[in-house]
């Protein structure tokens, strides 16, 4: 019961959800690498703008996966959304996660649909603009985010997500599950989690007050249980808010594998 653990470095603007500064991103692989973290997702406004081969050389050269590409940022600085009544920008939109795609390519990285979907829009033209998205590129997943009530109109769920994706009908299109959201909108966390089963794509971890794992009040352990339940392999990224301290971020991996191993040794006493 081990996932490929990474943190968020953004590369052009800030986030809040990282300790980070764009500026520093370089170092700042150094120091995800050291804290023990196996990989990152990286905070990309506009791919078209970036050196691809300079980030890639400096994940090489730290040994760091490219676990997946966050895109919201594009919401909040330019006003792009998938599901936008305006034909100009939600091709605009559609256009810059298709440049995400082409960025993640080379990794095998999962695209992130977050609040780039839109805070709210039409939910007719957010399957069509999913649909012309993933079949630019089959090989790319995408993985849905359900953000909850506050953030957004659309898409609040696992259960919001499975309808969404049966509508869109790609196999590259699954889900991202955010423990921060998940907190506020799902009747239960773990069964949630089973319920997206083989279409969980990403996951994110934060507390119920959006800090490091560990400093509110979210049992984590059903999480841990219904990953591993569902087969779950791939990336587990922090995004809390860097609170109660950078430091407490960095120092994550050391507790959460701690945890992880509790877990699995309780999985294994109930089934001696």
């Amino acid at each position: 019961m081990a996932w490929p653990l990474g943190m968020i470095v953004p590369l052009q603007d800030a986030t809040p959800f990282s300790p980070f500064t764009p500026e520093g991103w370089r170092e700042a692989l150094a120091q995800v690498k050291a804290a023990g973290f196996d990989g990152v997702e990286l905070a990309i406004t506009n791919p078209s703008l970036l050196d691809s081969s300079a980030v890639a050389e400096a994940l090489t050269t730290e040994g760091l996966q490219l676990l997946s590409i966050t895109t919201g940022q594009a919401a909040g600085l330019e006003g792009l959304s998938l599901a936008s009544k305006d034909d100009n920008i939600r091709h605009r939109a559609i256009d810059r996660i298709q440049d995400h795609m082409r960025f993640a390519e080379p990794w095998d990285a999962v695209v992130i649909i977050g609040s780039l979907r839109g805070a709210d829009g039409n939910a007719s033209l957010l399957v069509e603009a999913l649909r012309i998205c993933a079949r630019s590129n089959p090989s790319i997943r995408l993985a849905l985010e359900p953000l909850n009530r506050y953030e957004t109109h659309l898409v609040h769920t696992t259960t919001d997500a499975l309808h969404l994706l049966d509508k869109v009908g790609a196999e590259n299109l699954g889900v991202l599950f955010d423990t921060f959201h998940a907190n506020i909108e799902e009747p239960s966390i773990g069964e949630a989690i089973h319920l997206a089963g083989d279409r969980l794509f990403h996951v994110h971890l934060a507390d119920s007050n959006r800090w490091v794992p560990g400093h509110g009040h979210t049992d984590f352990s059903p999480v841990w249980h219904a990953l591993n339940g569902v087969h779950y392999a791939r990336g587990v990224v922090l995004e809390p808010l860097p609170l109660p301290t950078k430091e407490a971020v960095l120092a994550s991996p050391g507790a959460l594998h701690s945890a992880w191993k509790h877990a699995e040794a309780t999985r294994n006493d109930r089934h001696a």
